[in-house]
């Protein structure tokens, strides 16, 4: 089951510390960089023994290839960086002009996330949005972009206010189809393939429900910047980012 994830904080004792993010040379010269994420928030992250999420092991290996040691600070929710001041945070919407303008910037994107339609065992598949002005029962979260652009299109919408619950009522049957975000849908249907949910990735960029996402390098350098974007590039020519999503469920879609 996917826990619905409540934040609040973790680790208070990080909020005293006054921990600055740093630029490459500093981060070398301290032989670490500091990364958040939260403490239980599965297919992303987790601090609990198992499969420690695909935040965790791209940091890991941004870490190794920058050369230093990483370091955790386990946060809810992700305003609390700004006090943490962790180096880096992951899945942040990819924003151009965040990669070279002010102390905060940006990495190049590295994967394409999301909204998906999970369809019940039961549904016939549909490829098209225009399938679903049938009236069928969409599952959606409560004031979400989904919720508007889906009732807009004249579906038949049932509001959740905890994407878990819907998860849930769509392996069950009782819901035609859910909009859920694809690495928490993946995730579950990874864990649960007897439910028969299945998955289609039918929204295009102007529904609002698919972006690219990068990660966030806090208080840092155009060195920096680019010492991370060669990590990735790296990862995402040798295979081994789509071997970090695999282990989720979860298929890379390259920006």
């Amino acid at each position: 089951m996917i826990k619905h994830i409540v934040y609040g904080l973790a680790v208070c004792a990080a909020l005293t510390t006054g921990v600055q993010a740093r630029t490459l040379e500093e981060v070398k010269a301290m032989g670490s960089v500091l990364a958040c994420a939260s403490p239980d928030a599965l297919p992303y992250a987790t601090n609990k023994p198992g499969p420690p999420g695909f935040q965790i092991e791209l940091a890991q290996e941004i870490a190794k290839g920058l050369g230093v040691s990483l370091s955790m600070e386990w946060i809810l929710p992700r305003r609390r960086a700004n006090v943490v001041n962790c180096d880096l945070q992951f899945d942040a919407i990819s924003d151009p002009e965040k990669r070279s303008k002010g102390k905060h910037r940006q990495s190049q994107p590295y994967n394409k996330s999301g909204v998906v339609l999970g369809l019940a065992g039961n549904s016939a598949v549909v490829s098209k949005q225009v399938e679903l002005l049938q009236g069928q029962r969409i599952g959606v979260m409560i004031n979400s972009t989904a919720a508007e652009f889906l009732g807009k299109a004249g579906a038949s919408l049932v509001p959740y206010a905890f994407q878990s619950d819907m998860i849930e009522d769509l392996a069950k049957g009782e819901l035609y189809g859910g909009a859920v975000s694809t690495a928490s849908l993946s995730y579950f249907v990874l864990q649960n393939p007897q439910s028969g949910i299945k998955m289609v990735d039918m929204f295009d960029e102007s529904s609002g429900l698919t972006w690219n996402v990068a990660v966030n390098i806090r208080n840092t350098d155009a060195a920096m910047v680019q010492a991370v974007d060669k990590v990735l590039d790296d990862l995402l020519a040798s295979g081994k980012l789509a071997e970090i999503y695999s282990h989720y469920g979860i298929a890379l879609r390259k920006p």
